[in-house]
């Protein structure tokens, strides 16, 4: 279904009947309650029970930035990179390597992954992680995550612990972790509660915000972090000092289109996407990628500056102007299509074409699905755009994928 008031507000929008949101109580207090440490031109927040003091602005590996710019945004404080044996066919954690080697190893922590798909094993992770410890030149992996989990039994599969526990016997990592896609209200809950993760990489952007303050006279959706279970799982990471790191903060991808009806005070809509991110205090840092000294340039300035009322208004303007595109990855059309057709999957292929520019990758995972997961299995049922909570038109887009993707 699509909530009542979503639909009021579009409406009002179209009408030029809206008026300018106050900044919420809550997120205020946000801000007021931060704990931070300020080192150089960073701030660092605690992630999670690691005890790493890591820099609000992370920087992602996929792709990593030339060589120029990455010793840049690592002298500039950037302290966190996340990478992946996948990323650019190893190239990634090999530029990350040569950091290490160059700059030296405590310049940077690292978060690498490893992929739990179809024919692995044990056997596989030991190989895969052998693999990128060579590529980075270092004797150990800051974090070690799990790459993509979207079925929670993967979290406490024997082959996983048994991999984990060899390696961190032989110093190999110093804590776990996951990155989550989608199914996330029973992936990251698992991973939060079963103990055996210190860190989890959840989707996190400007489509999750939530409309719960009374004085709040714009209206998005119907508190949409808490229906989807977002605010509850980042609220029980934080009870159980499980830290956790946003990443597709910048809903509209790695092109980053000029948007400009969107600026203000100066800050472009990318900035204001990163100040919402980082309102939460639940959240160590925000994993983002810089490709050019401009991008480096506008992502890192935004940590010396709070979200502002204008700056909100702009926000959910956006939100309200674009939700019907955006896919927030809940993952509850393919949970329930009845036919077994990835939807959600494909379409995070399908941003990652239009959206990110990564062409390549987005035909390689579309390509490695299975016949019947693909788009063509569809049977145009119009279950997933029932239970979706945006009205996104799910079955155009898995046709309009499959003629880009195949």
């Amino acid at each position: 279904m699509v909530y009542t008031n979503r639909r009021k507000f579009l409406k009002s929008l179209a009408l030029g009947t809206f008026s300018a949101p106050l900044l919420s109580k809550k997120l205020l207090a946000f801000q007021n309650q931060t704990t931070r440490e300020k080192k150089g031109e960073m701030f660092y927040r605690r992630l999670g029970r690691t005890d790493f003091k890591i820099s609000e602005i992370s920087l992602g590996g996929s792709p990593i930035p030339d060589w120029a710019i990455l010793t840049q945004i690592v002298e500039h404080g950037v302290n966190y990179i996340d990478t992946s044996q996948s990323y650019s066919n190893g190239n990634s954690e090999r530029a990350i390597g040569r950091l290490f080697k160059e700059m030296g190893r405590d310049k940077a922590y690292v978060g690498t992954k490893f992929h739990a798909r179809r024919n692995w094993n044990e056997e596989t992770i030991l190989k895969s992680v052998e693999g990128s410890l060579k590529r980075l030149q270092t004797d150990h992996i800051d974090v070690l995550l799990i790459h993509g989990v979207d079925n929670e039994e993967t979290l406490t599969d024997e082959r996983v612990l048994s991999a984990f526990d060899k390696m961190r016997k032989q110093g190999k990592f110093r804590f776990t972790g996951i990155s989550c896609h989608s199914n996330h209200h029973k992936v990251v809950k698992k991973a939060i509660e079963c103990g055996h993760y210190d860190m989890v990489q959840l989707g996190y952007n400007v489509f999750d915000i939530e409309d719960t303050d009374e004085e709040q006279d714009i209206e998005t959706y119907d508190d949409y972090l808490g229906i989807s279970g977002i605010r509850q799982l980042i609220s029980l990471a934080r009870s159980k000092d499980v830290g956790i790191i946003a990443m597709k903060a910048l809903k509209v991808a790695g092109k980053r289109q000029k948007l400009e009806k969107y600026k203000i005070d100066g800050n472009s809509i990318f900035q204001i996407m990163l100040k919402w991110a980082l309102s939460n205090t639940n959240i160590a840092s925000v994993v983002t990628e810089m490709l050019t000294f401009e991008q480096m340039e506008e992502d890192l300035a935004v940590v010396h500056h709070p979200l502002t009322a204008r700056e909100q208004s702009s926000l959910y303007r956006y939100v309200a102007e674009n939700s019907k595109d955006n896919c927030h990855m809940c993952g509850q059309c393919e949970l329930h299509c009845p036919e077994g057709v990835k939807t959600t999957t494909i379409l995070r292929y399908l941003a990652y074409y239009e959206g990110y520019e990564k062409h390549d990758r987005a035909r390689r995972g579309y390509k490695s699905l299975m016949p019947g997961e693909r788009a063509t299995s569809c049977q145009n049922c119009g279950q997933c755009e029932s239970l979706c909570p945006y009205g996104i038109a799910i079955r155009q887009k898995l046709q309009h994928a499959h003629t880009l993707l195949v």
